[in-house]
C-alpha cells in the first residue's frame, strides 16, 4: 500500500473510473484504516478527481439485528467525513443476505453510461404493455441494470425484491450447470413464465447483454401481447441505446395478422370474456 501511495502513485491512480473501497466492521484498527482511506482519496483526486467511489462496510452479518442499521450508519457518517467532500456510496454488506446484490446492483447502475436512455426506453416499453413491473438484468451477474415501475408496481411491499430475483436466478444458473455440464457462466436460458390468479411474470432474454423481467397483469390475453411486445422490442431498443434517444417507442413495423398497433406494437385482444378466460 506504502509503495502504491510513494513511487507508484500516478501509475495506480489514473484514470481510475470506479474505486471500490472495502471497510471490515470488525476491523481494530478503526483509526488507521481511515488514514489508509484518506490517503488513497487524495491520491484519486490528483489523478482522477471524476471517478466514482463505493465504501463497502463489510460483514455486517456479525452485528446484532437490533444494533446493525445503527453502527452501519456511524461508520458511513465517519468515511463520509473522511472523503475530503467527495461525492461517495456507502453500502452495508454482508456474504450471508442479498445485501451484496445490492451494492454490486448500485456499482453497475452507475457504470451504465446511456442510463438514461435505457431508462427512457423501458418507461415507455412498460406504458405501452400496461406493466406493473420493468426489470433489467445484466446477464452473466443477474444484477439490476435499472428498472421503471407503475403505480400498481410502486405497492410492492418487498422492498428488496431486486437482489431476491438476482440471488434465486444466480442460484438457478448454478443448478442447470451442474444438471447440463456446463459452467454458470454458459448455463443460460430463452425464457420463463410464472401465472397467477394475480399476476403474470416472465422473464427472458432481451439483448447480448440482458435479461428482462416483465410483471403484467393477470389473463392470457395480456400476456401473449406482452410477450410479443417484448420480441419486438429487442431491436427498437437497440437500436435507441446506439442512436442515443428514448423519447418515442421505436419498433419496427410488424406485419401480419393481429399486428397492427401503433409503432410497430401488436395489439391481441381476446373474443372471450373474463369469466370464459
Amino acid at each position: 500500500m506504502e509503495t502504491y501511495l510513494a513511487s507508484q502513485r500516478g501509475n495506480i491512480f489514473s484514470d481510475v473510473a470506479v474505486l471500490i473501497y472495502v471497510f471490515d466492521i470488525e476491523s481494530r484498527e478503526v483509526e488507521r484504516d481511515l488514514d489508509t482511506y484518506n490517503a488513497i482519496i487524495d491520491a484519486l483526486k490528483e489523478f482522477s478527481p471524476n471517478a466514482y467511489v463505493f465504501c463497502l462496510i463489510h460483514k455486517l452479518d456479525l452485528i446484532q439485528a437490533e444494533h446493525r442499521q445503527r453502527i452501519y450508519e456511524e461508520r458511513s457518517s465517519l468515511i463520509r467525513s473522511r472523503s475530503d467532500h467527495l461525492a461517495i456510496d456507502t453500502f452495508g454488506s454482508s456474504i450471508w443476505d442479498q445485501s451484496l446484490y445490492k451494492a454490486w446492483a448500485g456499482i453497475v447502475h452507475k457504470l451504465i453510461p446511456n442510463l438514461y436512455v435505457i431508462e427512457r426506453f423501458l418507461s415507455a416499453f412498460a406504458k405501452k404493455i400496461d406493466a406493473e413491473e420493468v426489470i433489467l438484468f445484466e446477464r452473466s451477474t443477474f444484477l439490476t441494470v435499472t428498472s421503471v415501475t407503475s403505480d400498481v408496481g410502486n405497492m410492492n411491499p418487498i422492498y428488496d425484491r431486486h437482489e431476491r430475483l438476482s440471488n434465486i436466478m444466480k442460484a438457478f444458473k448454478h443448478c442447470a450447470a451442474r444438471n447440463t455440464h456446463t459452467t454458470p457462466a454458459s448455463a443460460g436460458f430463452l425464457v420463463m413464465h410464472t401465472k397467477t390468479p394475480q399476476f403474470n411474470v416472465f422473464l427472458g432474454r432481451f439483448t447480448d447483454n440482458t435479461y428482462i423481467f416483465v410483471v403484467v397483469p393477470p389473463g392470457e390475453a395480456v400476456y401473449n401481447c406482452a410477450v410479443l411486445n417484448t420480441m419486438l422490442a429487442r431491436e427498437g431498443f437497440s437500436k435507441a441505446a446506439e442512436a442515443g434517444y428514448a423519447d418515442g417507442f421505436p419498433l419496427p413495423a410488424v406485419e401480419g395478422p393481429g399486428a397492427n398497433g401503433t409503432n410497430g406494437t401488436a395489439n391481441l385482444q381476446s373474443d372471450t370474456s373474463p369469466d370464459e378466460e
